[in-house]
């Protein structure tokens, strides 16, 4: 059985609390309904300003035997809340909070004055149960809601199956072009053309 939690389950319970609490003239419950609701503001808020929702395609053509990198490329979906080292512990609450992922150390060697620590979830099943049904559920409220959708529309093709074929491949490609506005266009024109050799460089 896999350890993670289903985010659809853990989401039944916190609203079944908030039902109780609302129809309640319980003063504790109330408290709890705000401390709930004070939580889920501070998630949304804090993914907005600080999270990524990105997907990259690493290079594996030594690996085209194997299934799931038969063209050359794996598909690579995570999502990153980044902080500085002295702010850790916002990252393990969302840790905590959506119980799944890990906080990793990534370490500048640059002239910024502390190191950063990332909270990531890159498991395909973590993502797909827990961290895309909670934004569907609690939409994000910047530009940042774009890429979100974005990225679950990949996630749903790769369920699919889709980045298994040439045709399916190019269409992240061509997805991820748009998203974050960090991803190197050289490197998705190569994959895209790698696949569908008629495309053109139009920016």
């Amino acid at each position: 059985m896999h350890s993670a939690i289903c985010w659809k389950t853990r989401v039944s319970v916190r609203y079944s609390s908030y039902s109780v609490s609302m129809g309640s003239d319980n003063p504790e419950g109330a408290e709890n309904q705000q401390e709930r609701l004070i939580n889920l503001g501070w998630v949304i808020g804090f993914v907005d300003g600080e999270g990524c929702f990105s997907v990259s395609f690493v290079r594996q053509s030594d690996r085209t035997g194997r299934r799931g990198y038969r063209l050359g490329y794996q598909v690579a979906a995570r999502f990153v809340v980044s902080q500085g080292a002295s702010s850790v512990a916002c990252l393990e609450e969302l840790r905590r909070f959506f119980g799944v992922g890990y906080v990793y150390g990534n370490d500048r060697h640059d002239n910024h004055r502390e190191h950063m620590r990332q909270y990531v979830v890159s498991d395909r099943w973590d993502l797909l149960e827990t961290i895309v049904p909670f934004f569907q559920e609690h939409p994000l409220r910047t530009a940042k809601r774009e890429d979100f959708e974005k990225f679950a529309r990949v996630l749903d093709m790769m369920e699919e199956e889709r980045h298994l074929t040439p045709k399916g491949l190019a269409k992240i490609a061509e997805i991820t072009q748009t998203m974050n506005r960090r991803k190197p266009r050289a490197e998705l024109i190569r994959i895209l053309r790698g696949h569908t050799p008629n495309i053109q460089d139009t920016g």
